[in-house]
């Protein structure tokens, strides 16, 4: 009987596992729309500077707090049913962001902003819930080449439909029909995620029940939040990356705009280069692991960061085409660098016997909170922007050349700032030969590669 059951339970995980993969592809359908193409429908929508900025800064600071939520409802709601309810919000959203397309006016910009804030808002809910249940189900020595082989099914979805979305809206716009082809993709995204939800549906949950937390969840999150911030070295980092990411938010939204209304890309030209910074990333991260192992994270971490002050200034040199492109795989290079090894040095600093979930929740909702601040005054930069170069004794290219100065110019102070303060933690010794395994969570044009802690595993004896 007990070999019997052995046997079904195999046959029910290889089933889920399998479904699990095809759900990603399912997925990346919408993500790779959505995350790409949300700068540029809002410009389509006729949105403004500061609207611009609305765009970025909100969903990220929701997200962050849907995560913590998330975590309470797993308390009293089966999370398996809390994925599947968050993905079919996903699903309706697409949905009323398609016939969305098929209206026009500048008034459908606030719509559309709330919709994005939403959809964020059911992504992250999903987020901590999904982790746990991968966790659950995946046997850990299977678990890198299982999570290596989703990532390349979601990469190779990721890549059809951006370059093929990009291509089609070039085609959709020609003949004046763009709405028409941004409803198309939104519709792709909404079937994308319609089919995600049957996959979804008919995965295992080893763990029917909801967790019951043990304390109060604000309480206990406090506390961790109090905690985590008393230690300096994490202190110091946690500022270091959310004040970055803030920076680097002042400049994300407005490289949309620059490209599609000052420099007239196509959408296919747009694609194109913003696929350039992302593949380069996926493709370097290996590269970035072997010297990471080989000389510490703090140094790479370091020359990463020397660069990310460049690279919005490159932007001002040329509008060329092609340069533009180099510049973008020079951008994923770094980026690649700076994503893996600030991901890898916030395990080694966290102190002994303590959460390494709750000190990356804590370092992401600082990070989300100077996100929001730094989208918000990239967006009223810009809004202003014309009227500072008015007053320049020189002529510059574009106003944008104000926000991208500005961005760079306060990564420099950022990274001024963490130089003296940047310590090389003691690698953390990792009992029973664990090390801690990361998943590339999604790409996007703001972000880049996301890197997404899962769990530990053992690693493989020389």
């Amino acid at each position: 009987m007990s070999a019997t059951n052995s046997k079904k339970e195999r046959q029910q995980l290889l089933l889920t596992l399998k479904h699990s993969q095809k759900e990603a592809v399912a997925s990346s359908t919408m993500t790779a729309t959505c995350d790409n193409f949300m700068n540029a429908f809002a410009l389509h929508l006729g949105a403004g500077s500061i609207q611009m900025g609305f765009l970025t800064a909100f969903p990220q600071l929701l997200g962050s707090v849907m995560q913590m939520i998330s975590v309470w409802l797993g308390t009293v709601l089966n999370r398996k049913l809390l994925v599947l309810i968050a993905a079919a919000i996903q699903a309706v959203l697409m949905f009323a962001i398609m016939l969305l397309a098929l209206r026009s006016g500048n008034s459908l910009v606030k719509t559309f902003i709330i919709l994005v804030v939403l959809y964020h808002g059911a992504s992250h809910t999903i987020q901590p819930q999904w982790r746990a249940w991968m966790g659950s189900i995946v046997p850990q020595k299977s678990r890198g080449v299982f999570f290596a082989g989703r990532t390349r099914l979601t990469m190779a979805t990721t890549l059809l439909i951006f370059l093929g979305g990009g291509l089609f809206l070039s085609l959709t716009d020609r003949f004046n029909l763009l709405g028409a082809g941004f409803a198309f993709l939104f519709l792709t995204a909404a079937v994308g995620r319609t089919v995600s939800c049957y996959h979804l549906w008919r995965m295992h949950d080893p763990v029917p029940l909801p967790v019951v937390a043990e304390t109060n969840l604000l309480i206990s999150t406090l506390r961790q939040f109090i905690y985590a911030m008393g230690d300096r070295t994490f202190r110091n980092y946690s500022i270091f990356i959310a004040c970055m990411q803030g920076m680097v938010a002042i400049s994300a939204p407005f490289f949309a705009v620059y490209m599609l209304n000052e420099l007239h890309f196509t959408y296919f030209e747009y694609a194109l280069n913003l696929m350039a910074s992302i593949a380069t990333q996926f493709l370097m991260l290996r590269f970035w692991g072997k010297i990471s192992d080989a000389h510490g994270n703090r140094l790479v971490m370091l020359i990463c960061g020397f660069m990310i002050p460049m690279l919005p200034i490159l932007w001002l040199l040329s509008p060329n085409f092609y340069y533009l492109l180099l510049v973008q795989m020079i951008s994923g290079l770094f980026w690649s660098g700076f994503t893996l090894t600030t991901a890898n040095y916030l395990y080694d600093i966290r102190p002994h016997q303590t959460n390494f979930a709750t000190y990356a929740a804590v370092q992401a909702l600082l990070t989300a909170l100077m996100v929001f601040i730094g989208a918000l005054a990239g967006g009223y930069l810009a809004s202003i922007a014309p009227v500072l170069v008015s007053w320049l004794p020189f002529h510059v290219g574009s106003a944008l050349f104000v926000v991208f100065t500005v961005s760079g110019v306060m990564r420099a102070l950022v990274l001024a700032w963490f130089l003296p303060r940047a310590e090389e933690p003691t690698v953390r010794s990792h009992p029973e030969l664990l090390q801690v395994i990361f998943r590339v969570a999604r790409f996007n044009a703001i972000s880049g590669v996301v890197l997404d802690w899962l769990t530990l595993t053992e690693k493989k004896k020389p």
